[in-house]
């Protein structure tokens, strides 16, 4: 079944969407889940909430050309909500890992003082990737949407970890650079 029809059934609040998004996207958004938490059990239950919050959400939201990355959304966030209650009391190592990696191409300050909003960044880092090379585009989104490890990230694209390190900090280089242009730096 095409996206667009599951999405009519969700407006026309028809129980079997969820079924249709299951067999259709149910083990990318474990997958997505898993990757996150590290525990089958923790990601069925986002790959569950995943689905109720797609049937809150739809309507008002109709991701007709877009579901599985408005899915993939719900259960990234609903995943790091998950690590951030599980983690409380001691930071994720991999996530502040990754947090600062990533933030060093960015000021955080500098988008607050300016009043930018969230999507003044998402479309620059968009825009910059649809610029990159194919792959490297692709491993930077392993790495930071999907928080693939280097060693995994270096299976699946049959490269040695230390290139893919190098091919993560020449992106971020690049990023920051393109994100300075725009005025997003200090």
């Amino acid at each position: 079944m095409q996206d667009n029809e599951i999405v009519d059934l969700f407006i026309s609040r028809d129980e079997s969407a969820i079924s249709f998004v299951q067999e259709k996207y149910g083990k990318r958004i474990f997958t997505l889940a898993y990757g996150i938490l590290h525990d089958a059990e923790a990601s069925k239950e986002i790959e569950n909430d995943t689905y109720f919050q797609a049937w809150n959400l739809i309507p008002p939201h109709e991701p007709r050309s877009y579901l599985f990355p408005f899915l993939g959304r719900i259960a990234r966030h609903l995943a790091i909500d998950r690590l951030r209650i599980q983690k409380a009391m001691r930071r994720s190592a991999e996530i502040c890992e990754l947090t600062d990696e990533i933030s060093d191409c960015y000021s955080s300050e500098n988008l607050a003082i300016q009043n930018l909003s969230e999507s003044v960044l998402l479309e620059a880092i968009n825009d910059f990737l649809r610029k990159s090379n194919k792959t490297h585009m692709r491993i930077f989104v392993r790495r930071y949407w999907f928080f693939d490890s280097i060693q995994d990230i270096s299976h699946k694209f049959n490269i040695s970890e230390s290139n893919v390190k190098q091919i993560l900090f020449r992106m971020r280089k690049k990023l920051h650079k393109e994100l300075e242009k725009r005025g997003l730096t200090p």
